[in-house]
C-alpha cells in the first residue's frame, strides 16, 4: 500500500492556477489588491512603523491617484515592454494579479513573465529621473516579493532614465536580480504583520 502524501510534500501549484484578477478589469483588480499585500505595499515595508502606516492607508484609502511621473511611466511602459520582447525572446507582458502558493492574501502583478528551461523568470519595468548606480532598495523588495509570489528564480529589472519626461537614451538599461531567500523570508514576516494590522 502506497503511503499517503503528506500535505507539506504536496507539489507547488502552478502560477497559472493562481490568478486572482486581471488589470483589464480594473475594478476587480483594485478590489483584490486592497484585500491583500502587493509588491507595491511590500516595497514600503521597512519595519513596524512602516507596517502601521501602510495598514492605515489600506484601510482608509490613499489620496494619491497619480502624478505626472506615474503617468509618464504608464505611457512609456508598453514601449519599453516591446524593447524587452525584442531583446529577451519569450518575455511576455503581464496584467494578471497572482497569489502566492498557499497564501491567498500575498499578491503580485509583475510586468513580464517568461518560462525558460523549466524555470520561471519575471520582468519589472521602471522609469526614473535619476541615473541609477544600482537598483534602489525599495524596488528590490518589490522584485523579491514578486519572485516569492510566483515562484520565480530571477527578474529582469529594466529602467529608462528621462529628463523632463524625455528619455535620455534610445536604449533602456537592465539587470538580472536573483532570488534572495533571506530577504523573502523577512518580507513575508512583514507582510503577515501588515495583514494582522489590517484585521485589527
Amino acid at each position: 500500500m502506497q503511503p499517503t502524501l503528506a500535505l507539506f510534500d504536496a507539489p507547488p501549484v502552478s502560477h497559472r492556477e493562481r490568478i486572482v484578477a486581471d488589470a483589464s478589469d480594473r475594478v476587480s483588480w483594485l478590489r483584490e489588491r486592497a484585500r491583500g499585500v502587493t509588491a507595491t505595499d511590500v516595497a514600503r515595508l521597512t519595519g513596524e512603523k512602516a507596517v502601521r502606516a501602510v495598514a492605515m492607508e489600506k484601510l482608509l484609502g490613499s489620496r494619491f491617484s497619480g502624478n505626472a511621473y506615474t503617468q509618464h511611466g504608464r505611457v512609456r511602459e508598453p514601449e519599453i515592454g516591446r524593447w524587452v520582447a525584442r531583446t529577451h525572446p519569450g518575455m511576455r507582458g503581464n496584467t494578471a494579479l497572482f497569489h502566492a502558493d498557499g497564501q491567498r492574501a500575498h499578491l503580485a502583478t509583475p510586468d513580464g513573465i517568461r518560462e525558460s528551461a523549466g524555470r520561471l523568470e519575471l520582468c519589472e519595468i521602471k522609469t526614473t529621473r535619476s541615473a541609477w548606480k544600482s537598483i534602489p532598495r525599495h524596488y528590490l523588495r518589490q522584485v523579491w516579493w514578486q519572485q516569492y509570489v510566483l515562484g520565480a528564480e530571477r527578474t529582469l529589472v529594466v529602467w529608462e532614465q528621462h529628463e523632463d519626461f524625455v528619455p535620455v537614451s534610445g536604449v533602456p538599461e537592465c539587470r538580472w536580480v536573483d532570488r534572495d531567500e533571506d530577504e523573502i523570508h523577512r518580507l513575508v514576516q512583514l507582510a503577515d504583520q501588515l495583514l494582522a494590522a489590517m484585521r485589527r
